[in-house]
């Protein structure tokens, strides 16, 4: 098979190693890749937002399957055009991805389906958004309804910080995706991702993660794209999984059938866990980053598979082969993220590591420039490693990321602190 990924994170440099252990994998190309990536596969620079761009790049080159990396091509119906051209692809509809393209219309579909969620209110001016955290209090949560690349959500411990937060997105920080805001109830408990895929009929789990979202040690300072992942994650247990499955995921997938926008894809619950139940938080409609690279290294050349089947309509029939095993990433990022930090500072030490189905560094926001690595976005790779135990995964990613020499750059230090 010819299989084009569309993406040029670290989600998408696992996604492309796993794809390309598979033997249906004849050629690889993606777009637009990064450094990490062309020692892999073909990249290519196209418009991945241009749903009729991707329509002709797949017809000029033979494209038999097409994996959608990020939300953002999700929201502008690449998926859509790509169905339309008879081209098989791996990601829902654009009336889909409204689960994760609006905070609000997922609040919706909840209330719909009578879904464990949080107290919820939407606004679309700043001033009853105010009042509302004034009858209500702190601490609260206060999002951008649309797409802001993970950062359009703040938790306030104080009603002075939310109502700055709302100022904040009504004043343009978020650009369209903070148009309308909603506001919900603090929920208490532990967060964990729960990944299943869905072809529109059946819901087939595939793994368990939990990410560390605060820039910090000890989950501390601003929220970020997330700095750190492991997999399988323990809070999520069997009775608490099974328990989202038929409480939120199974009744959520119906209702947007009922709706007429089937659900097609990967889907990411994030969950808060309180007494051994779980309520959601949201949805994503892609793999999560850094969650997709523990679970792309757990999953390995199955993960083609299993997509393909999910695009097929065809996941009644698969069934996930886990290896008892564990995985852990550490996300390097340049100083000063998540807020400004320099670009193009050089990244040595990566050619000595190794890369094998125990260790691979996956980059992200990474270049090749006069033979160098140089960093060119604020979370610039995720140092990801595979043991028989959680330790085991922690202390082989950490090694790899002591190998590696850039002063501009910094990480946490303990990534899967919970659970070990």
């Amino acid at each position: 098979m010819n299989i084009l990924v569309l993406g040029g994170g670290g989600r998408e440099h696992s996604l492309a190693w796993a794809i390309k252990q598979n033997p249906k994998c004849d050629r690889l190309i993606v777009a637009p890749g990064n450094a990490g990536i062309a020692s892999l596969a073909e990249c290519a620079d196209i418009n991945i937002l241009s749903g009729a761009t991707v329509v002709n790049f797949c017809e000029e080159n033979a494209i038999d399957f097409v994996v959608i990396g990020p939300e953002a091509p999700l929201a502008a119906g690449v998926s859509d055009a790509l169905a339309s051209a008879g081209i098989l692809a791996f990601g829902p509809s654009q009336a889909a991805a409204q689960l994760e393209a609006s905070k609000a219309f997922t609040k919706s579909v909840c209330d719909a389906c009578a879904a464990p969620t949080a107290a919820w209110a939407r606004f679309t001016d700043a001033a009853p958004a105010r009042d509302y955290v004034t009858r209500t209090g702190a601490p609260i949560v206060v999002k951008a309804d649309g797409l802001a690349a993970g950062k359009g959500v703040i938790v306030a411990m104080s009603e002075a910080e939310a109502l700055a937060a709302i100022d904040d997105m009504f004043g343009g920080e978020f650009g369209d995706a903070g148009a309308e805001v909603v506001i919900e109830e603090f929920m208490t408990g532990e967060e964990a991702s729960f990944f299943l895929l869905c072809d529109g009929t059946t819901v087939l789990p595939i793994g368990t993660a939990q990410d560390h979202k605060r820039v910090g040690d000890g989950d501390t300072g601003p929220n970020t794209g997330g700095m750190g992942a492991y997999s399988p994650a323990p809070v999520l247990s069997d009775a608490v999984a099974a328990q989202a499955l038929n409480e939120i995921v199974r009744p959520t997938m119906a209702e947007m059938a009922r709706r007429g926008t089937p659900y097609q894809g990967v889907l990411y619950a994030g969950l808060m866990i309180e007494d051994g139940r779980a309520r959601l938080v949201e949805y994503n409609c892609r793999f999560g980053d850094p969650e997709c690279q523990v679970l792309m290294m757990r999953l390995g050349a199955q993960a083609l598979d299993l997509m393909l089947a999910c695009a097929e309509g065809r996941l009644a029939d698969m069934q996930v082969n886990w290896a008892d095993d564990h995985a852990l990433t550490v996300v390097m990022a340049a100083k000063g993220y998540p807020g400004s930090h320099a670009k193009g500072t050089p990244i040595a030490g990566l050619e000595a590591l190794p890369g094998d189905s125990n260790h691979m560094v996956f980059h992200a926001g990474t270049a090749a420039h006069d033979g160098q690595i140089v960093a060119t976005g604020g979370r610039a790779m995720s140092v990801t490693a595979r043991g028989t135990t959680l330790r085991e995964a922690h202390a082989r990613a950490y090694a790899m990321v002591e190998a590696i020499d850039w002063p501009g750059g910094f990480c946490r230090h303990d990534i899967g602190w919970r659970a070990l």
